[in-house]
């Protein structure tokens, strides 16, 4: 398999920047690994923090500790600054993913 390829394959599927590691780019590789550690950390922090308000509304006695009174409280959307920066951050980790896989790809064929 040529190198293109498989850095290309690295990036999409394992991580963006496991591509530019695997073609000795460490500095840009590290570069995109941390940006969207960085994204995912942020993204998944959210949602622990809007579980365990569903689990202290179950608990405080607030809400039915049943499947149609959860998807009820999960299905409210975040409202005004956080949900810019949602928005921002899953963009941001889409477009490190894309940036990984195309310009992994792009140093491959010159290794080639």
């Amino acid at each position: 398999m040529k190198k293109s390829t498989k850095a290309a394959l690295l990036s999409a599927f394992v991580f963006p920047g496991a591509g530019h590691i695997y073609l000795k780019f460490y500095v840009s590789g590290l570069l995109l690994v941390g940006a969207s550690s960085a994204g995912i950390f942020y993204l998944i922090l959210n949602i622990i923090e809007k579980a365990l308000q569903i689990v202290e509304e179950i608990q405080l006695g607030h809400v039915q500790a049943d499947a149609t009174a959860i998807n009820q409280l999960l299905s409210n959307q975040p409202t005004g600054n956080e949900s810019q920066l949602l928005s921002i951050v899953t963009i941001a980790i889409a477009i490190c993913w894309s940036i990984g896989i195309i310009d992994s790809y792009r140093i491959g064929r010159a290794q080639d």
